[in-house]
């Protein structure tokens, strides 16, 4: 879509039509993953996506345990979304809750025993279902060339400078 542009606004610089192409194909791409990755959750752990990338940020974490700031920095989702996803995840018993001893406002989420079991049984088939969907259909070239192209994409849109609107401090 080019519409035209108000004479006293800057002139704007469309998309070429091959920009638009890949555009379109990387919105299309990524959203059919997520949505399969999502659905096969579901299916094999009766949880989205999110849930198990959260589960998964604090079993890597030492003491299976994060200050739920850095778990919200971590998944990059605000905090309120967090709060959210970890009082249904304590719900099931996956992650519990506990009062941060240095900051009376901090708190921590801590992977649970029953946390751990889920992930050993639900983790091979998210793990053949990310492997199917992506890695066996590019050539190592490929896989490495998109790795790079999403680092570089990540980095320019993960400003340092304080103050910067980044959703894990929402």
């Amino acid at each position: 879509m080019n519409p035209a542009s108000d004479s006293a606004a800057q002139p704007h610089r469309w998309l070429s039509a091959e920009e638009q192409r890949v555009w379109r194909s990387y919105l299309h791409a990524t959203t059919l993953l997520e949505d399969h990755l999502d659905r096969q959750l579901q299916r094999d752990a009766g949880m989205p996506h999110i849930y198990y990338g959260l589960l998964v940020q604090l079993a890597e974490a030492p003491g299976r345990r994060l200050r739920m700031t850095e778990l919200a920095m971590k998944a990059k989702i605000t905090r309120s979304r967090l709060s959210h996803a970890i009082a249904r995840l304590e719900k099931n018993g996956w992650v519990r809750r506990e009062e941060c001893p240095s900051d009376k406002r901090g708190q921590f989420a801590v992977l649970t025993d029953e946390g751990v079991e889920v992930l050993r049984h639900t983790a091979p088939g998210h793990v053949n279902a990310v492997r199917q969907a992506l890695f066996e259909r590019l050539t190592p070239e490929q896989q490495r060339t998109l790795g790079e192209i999403m680092e570089i994409v990540a980095e320019g849109l993960q400003p340092n400078e304080a103050g910067a609107d980044l959703p894990w401090l929402r």
